[in-house]
Order: C-alpha cells, then structure tokens, then sequence
C-alpha cells in the first residue's frame, strides 16, 4: 500500500513551489530565453503591480473578505492624484506616496464603511463600487489620457542595470524596490502586530473574535484601508512604468491577481493566508503566462489554465489529510464515502 504519511508535513506553499520548480525546469529546457536574466528582470518589473495589490489583498481575503474594486481604485488615483501634483505645482516622490496612499485608503475606507454599516457580503459592495468608480472615472474624464506628468513622475529610475557582452541590457526599476518594501510593510502587519493576529481571528471565526471583544468596524477598516493603500502605491508605480495616465489601462487584471493569491493559499472564507504564498501564487501566474508566450501559445490558453488551477484550489483549500487517510487511504474512502 502506497505510503502517504509525507504529505501531513507539506503546506500549500511547499507544494507550489515544486510546481513553480517544475515549471521553470520544463520551460528551460523548452524555450533558452526563459532563464536569460532579461528576460527574469522583466518578469520582476512587469509583475511588480500585481505583487503590490496581491499582498493588500491578502490582508483583506484573510480577514474574511474579498474585494474586487483595487485596480480601478488604481485609475482613479492616478487621475486624482496627478489633479493634485498639478495644483502643489509638481510635487516629488514623498508627497506622491503620501497622496496616492492617502487617496487609496479613502477609497478603501469606503468599501469597509459599506460593508460594515450595510451588513452585506464584501463580494456585492466591491462590485457595486467597482462600477461605481469607474463609471464615475469615465464620466469625468471623458476617457482622455494625461500625458503632461511631473518629470520626476515619469522618470526612469534603476535600482539593477547590466549589459550583457552582446549587448543586450537588464534592469530592475523603482517599482521592484517599491514592491519589496510593500510586502515587507504587510509581513509586519500580518505576523507582528496585534491588529494582524485580530485580522486572522476575525477571518478565521467572526462570531468568536466579536464575542472575545474584537473590534470588528476597526479590523475590516484597516483591512480595506490597507487594500487601498497598496492599490494607490501600485498606481504611482504604474504611471512611472508607462509614463502616461490611461483610465482604463488596468481595467480587468483584479482577477488574474485574485486567482494568484487563492493559488497561494489564501482562503476565501477567511483565516489563512501567507506572504510567502502570496509570492508563489503571483510568481505562478507570471510564469505561466511568460512561459506560454515565450513558446507562441494562444493566450486563451492561459485563462483555462488560470480557471483551472483556481478550481482546483478552492475546490481543495479545506481538505484535511485525516490519519486514518494516511494510515489506509482506500479503507478510509470505502467507509467514509
């Protein structure tokens, strides 16, 4: 009888690394751009917004929620906050994090005050005010793209350069070195503060963290809050990637980030969640869509194989291995089921 006793020690995350692991083998051998470091420091920049808004996510997953609204939270940032640049007369790089992160937050603050006074499931008031944004976004915009930014907005910053002897060159810009110090910030949130140990609880058991005196308008304001926050900083660092403010550039991208963090673990009712799998699950993703280009597949191919796997892991995110499982998996499955 086959032996199964190893997988009571595997995590989720564990498991997705050897299938990242897998995946970057089998796409070496397939594709020699794959493991080129331009091609790995593109990976990095280009996915570096979507680890931003992954981990203000995964704040507001483990607290019980979901919320559907950030990236267009994002464009309506950069629309107001470029409004404002322009009124301080340009501004620079501390007052753009303050100003995107403040805007964001309040546009975060407004789902958890919905939520929280309406009593009513995230998923519909983050629908509602996705719709809402935009709409309100278009409306006033007239759909227009800004292209008269701040230089310093604009500006290609390097925090990796290298030239390879045929010439070709790599780099990591800002927003890898921004989307570093955001999952930091959100490690910290999550596993040292009392307020992260309350986010877990509440995801985890409402009626028990109400009853053991959490503070439940406080946690899903800090939760959304934060969401709003990372949507905002991930804004900033997209306008200083494409150097120009289109309403609807990052319409559409809240799900394949939303399947990234479920693929890393994070469940959707609540109470479970890890920066490392947040990582995995983004890094996932990114791999399987840059590894599908490199080798000339349809990109439909790739929203089956995100449908798929996002199947799969909710489908089995509250399976337990149960020891007698273990000890005898077919005497298990004829007396249980």
């Amino acid at each position: 009888m086959l032996k199964l006793s190893f997988l009571k020690n595997y995590t989720i995350e564990a498991r997705l690394l050897v299938v990242l692991v897998c995946m970057c083998v089998g796409l070496s051998v397939a594709s020699e751009q794959f493991l080129s470091l331009g091609n790995l420091t593109s990976l990095l920049n280009n996915n570096a917004v979507n680890l931003i808004w992954a981990v203000g996510l995964l704040v507001v997953l483990i607290s019980g929620g979901i919320d559907i609204s950030f990236a267009v939270a994002a464009s309506v940032v950069q629309y107001l906050a470029a409004y404002c640049f322009g009124l301080m007369g340009g501004g620079n790089w501390i007052i753009g994090f303050v100003v995107s992160g403040l805007i964001g937050i309040g546009l975060g603050l407004i789902n958890a005050t919905l939520i929280h006074g309406f009593r009513i499931i995230s998923i519909v008031i983050t629908i509602a005010t996705f719709n809402a944004f935009f709409g309100l976004l278009m409306f006033f915009t007239s759909g227009r793209n800004i292209y008269n930014l701040p230089n310093w907005w604009t500006s290609r910053i390097f925090i990796f350069e290298h030239q390879s002897a045929s010439g070709t060159w790599s780099e990591l810009n800002l927003a890898v070195a921004v989307m570093i110090g955001c999952v930091f910030a959100t490690w910290i949130l999550i596993r040292h503060t009392s307020t992260g140990r309350q986010i877990y609880a509440f995801g985890d058991n409402p009626d028990g963290a109400r009853r053991a005196g959490v503070n439940i308008a406080l946690i899903q304001a800090v939760a959304y809050g934060w969401m709003g926050m990372m949507a905002g900083i991930a804004g900033l660092m997209q306008v200083n990637i494409v150097k120009e403010v289109v309403p609807n550039a990052l319409y559409g991208r809240e799900l394949e980030v939303l399947a990234a963090v479920v693929l890393g673990g994070a469940r959707l009712g609540g109470g479970k969640g890890s920066i490392l799998g947040c990582i995995l699950g983004v890094m996932f993703v990114a791999i399987t869509q840059n590894g599908l280009n490199l080798l000339g597949v349809s990109p439909f191919a790739f929203q089956m194989i995100i449908g798929g796997a996002i199947l799969v892991a909710v489908s089995t995110s509250n399976i337990k291995i149960d020891s007698d499982f273990l000890k005898n998996p077919m005497q298990f499955i004829r007396t249980n089921y």
